[in-house]
């Protein structure tokens, strides 16, 4: 049961970059998911969540409105789209499943996890 986070890099600010979160070992299907990251220094954040179906996402405030998070079950992977980046969004970024309902905002109700994904946004 593993999840490998992938996608991120070196972009310059007002780039993008889409990281993905693949399941091996297991289906997503009936998985939460929620994507995290923690730049140095700082406390781990919760970035974005999506429910099992994909009906119900969530949003930090800091990323609404930049980043997307979505879901191809038939592939067993989750999305980040991440558009618009900023030098605060450099984090090594993290993806989370839980088999629960709905999308958990709490990263203490995930309990697998992937090793993370680095995104540098250069000024």
């Amino acid at each position: 049961v593993q999840l490998q986070a992938s996608g991120g890099g070196l972009v310059q600010a007002g780039g993008s970059l889409r990281l993905s979160c693949a399941a091996s070992g297991f289906t997503l299907d009936y998985y939460a998911i929620g994507w995290f990251r923690q730049a140095p220094g700082k406390v781990r954040e919760g970035v974005s969540y999506i429910s099992s179906s994909g009906g119900s996402t969530y949003y930090a405030d800091s990323v609404r409105g930049r980043f997307t998070i979505s879901r191809d079950n038939a592939k067993n992977t989750v999305y980040l789209q991440m558009n618009s980046l900023k030098p605060e969004d450099t984090a090594v970024y993290y993806c989370a499943a839980r088999n629960v309902p709905g999308a958990p905002t709490d990263a203490a109700q995930y309990d697998t996890w992937g090793q993370g994904t680095q995104v540098t946004v250069s000024s």
